[in-house]
């Protein structure tokens, strides 16, 4: 077992990399994990981070991004008091281990404590604040959520309205923790009251409660729920994944494996902490290896005076590494670096979607940096295959050591064969990053598949050394008239094109062959490109000529959602729309088309005809798109 600093955390950190090769994830295996991660759950592994390091800072926060910003530090000693006191709040207040705590907080020091507190004393449920109140509400009832945490009154933030606005469509919830932040919040009103509902600082009601032990005596184990998170699936209601304390604890190990060879160093986080990457890759694994954590202002990424100046901080606070999504790094690429000197910056993850190989190659060559290609979702904890220091052109690394990930053929939820190596199929994963699965049961439907298996719904395929590359989205798919079009086939062939910044394809409704491939893109800062280049260079670099889209648009920016991922919903609306019109108008046809994604039919384009007489026409020529289509 684990019993002293050394065992846990060598103080010269070793030669090389303990997990480099298939045959290396094999052989670690031959250790029990129990063996290996003692640790079941959070609030042990979080605090034992207190004790190794506690004097040295754990977070620094920067409330504005400006170039010259006083940080604010947590040390690791105070960030483990925080979350006990957080914990033992909570405990006062009446909560049960099985209950949940909603937070609602951008990037701040008091996200961590609310988080990983609200784990020790019950089950914490992130969400995201950028969400509309009626979406939030849905979220906070789903839980059943008895406290919510949340921002202050702020004038540069809407969420007090927003907490406000949902608080009384949400009877579970009893108290209201309000987190200030002085330079950000101002006070709350003094008069403020609600009927059937408790308000308190947060800060000052931590502060009275004890930091050093957990009142409650909890007794933890891996089984039981630690978070619900929000996975934004298409379902009429809200879709929780609830992920256990082993989950969690085993990737917070884990991590202390994999950089056991890299020296304690600074990493920057610009990524939101109601996000799983945020949360538990630049949360609890770099709490418990020790790292320090620069926190860029409650937008993150989307800060646009920390984007400004990122890598000037980068500089300032001798960064390391970061994580991150594509669009940011394509953001990134078009910020000159100037004369400041981010030598210290040796790797990005990347994550969240796929990255271009082309895009990957010219950021390395541009900042002379490593970019990581990973692969995860919420339902395994961020994390399914992780890179290591290489990797080949295109892969998202191996498999995590005491998991597995099985790439197959499926017909109806069922295993009809496994594929060959390098033969794309369904990407299947079980291990113990895997959650427990969803809160509503009918969201568990086709997520499993025979024994345990998650369903991730993405597709793949495995090389000979244990390799995955990924090769779509089940539901991204273009079909066309019967024949599969893996959109990376065109997005990887614009991105290659020297004024592109950024591609997405689609498919584009058609009568006959049910969806054509079309593409929208994104041209590089200066660039000067025709749709016609375009579509010729498509001819000529595309090999698969039902992938040649039959459409290219050139748009300013692509649509993202709260975590920087690009929103394909938004594209296949503005295509579906713009087909309608174009068929309308052909035949003469005046109309108004509209669209909107419906919670349970999804895309629904809704078209209103100028001249009722026309009606029955317009009818009769969209019957063969399948569409979702209402005449209003």
């Amino acid at each position: 077992m684990v019993k002293t600093r050394q065992d846990i955390l060598p103080s010269t950190p070793l030669a090389k990399p303990l997990i480099e090769s298939l045959a290396n994830v094999e052989a670690f295996e031959k250790t029990p994990q129990s063996t290996r991660f003692p640790h079941t759950n959070t609030y042990e592994l979080l605090q034992e981070s207190g004790r190794m390091f506690a004097t040295e800072p754990a977070l620094e926060f920067l409330l504005t991004g400006r170039r010259d910003e006083l940080a604010q530090t947590v040390t690791f000693g105070e960030l483990a008091r925080q979350i006990t006191s957080t914990a033992n709040l909570l405990h006062s207040l009446g909560l049960q281990p099985s209950e949940a705590v909603s937070i609602l907080l951008p990037i701040m020091p008091q996200s961590h404590p609310a988080i990983w507190g609200s784990q020790a004393a019950g089950i914490a449920n992130p969400i995201n604040p950028m969400l509309e109140a009626e979406h939030i509400a849905e979220i906070v009832d789903a839980a059943q959520a008895r406290v919510i945490i949340c921002l202050g009154p702020s004038e540069y933030s809407d969420l007090w309205q927003k907490v406000l606005k949902i608080l009384p469509r949400v009877n579970s919830v009893h108290t209201l923790l309000v987190v200030q932040q002085p330079g950000f919040t101002k006070a709350m009103p003094d008069d403020l009251q609600i009927a059937g509902l408790r308000i308190l600082d947060y800060n000052s009601a931590i502060a009275e409660q004890p930091a050093d032990r957990l009142v409650s005596q909890r007794q933890f184990s891996s089984e039981q729920i630690a978070a619900y998170f929000h996975t934004g699936g298409t379902t009429a209601h809200p879709k929780i994944a609830q992920l256990t304390h082993g989950n969690m604890a085993f990737l917070g190990q884990l991590m202390r494996v994999y950089t056991a060879h890299l020296p304690r160093h600074t990493i920057l986080c610009g990524l939101p902490l109601f996000h799983i990457y945020g949360v538990i890759i630049q949360g609890i694994a770099a709490f418990s290896i020790g790292y320090r954590v620069v926190l860029l202002t409650p937008a993150g990424f989307r800060s646009q005076e920390g984007m400004k100046n990122f890598w000037h901080h980068i500089a300032r606070f001798k960064v390391r590494g970061f994580s991150t999504v594509p669009t940011v790094l394509m953001a990134l690429s078009q910020i000159p670096v100037g004369d400041e000197d981010i030598s210290s910056l040796t790797s990005i993850n990347s994550g969240a979607a796929p990255l271009s190989p082309a895009f990957e190659h010219s950021f390395e060559k541009q900042f002379n940096v490593a970019v990581a290609n990973g692969y995860g979702m919420t339902e395994t904890t961020a994390l399914i295959s992780r890179a290591p220091s290489w990797q080949p052109p295109g892969s998202v690394g191996m498999r995590l050591p005491y998991s597995q990930i099985r790439v197959v053929h499926l017909d109806r939820g069922q295993v009809t064969r496994e594929c060959e190596l390098g033969e794309s199929g369904v990407i299947l994963v079980k291990g113990p990053q895997v959650f427990h699965g969803y809160k509503d049961p009918r969201d568990n439907s086709g997520a499993w598949i025979e024994d345990g298996w998650f369903n991730t719904g993405d597709l793949g395929y495995l090389d000979g050394d244990g390799y995955l590359f990924l090769s779509g989205r089940a539901k991204d798919l273009i079909i066309r008239g019967g024949h599969n079009i893996d959109p990376a086939i065109i997005e990887e062939a614009l991105h290659a094109h020297r004024c592109v910044a950024s591609a997405v394809a689609v498919g584009q409704p058609d009568a006959y062959a049910g969806e054509l491939p079309a593409a929208f893109v994104v041209l590089r800062a200066g660039a000067n490109c025709s749709v016609e280049e375009l579509h010729a260079y498509c001819e000529e670099h595309i090999k698969e000529r039902a992938a040649i889209p039959r459409r290219i648009e050139i748009i300013p920016a692509l649509p993202l959602t709260a975590v920087g991922k690009i929103y394909k919903p938004a594209l296949r609306q503005r295509i579906s729309e713009t087909t309608i019109r174009e068929v309308l108008a052909e035949q003469q046809i005046e109309a108004t088309v509209s669209s909107s994604l419906d919670k349970q039919r999804g895309l629904v384009i809704s078209i209103a005809v100028a001249a009722s007489t026309q009606q029955a026409a317009a009818e009769h020529l969209l019957e063969p798109y399948a569409l979702n289509i209402d005449f209003v």
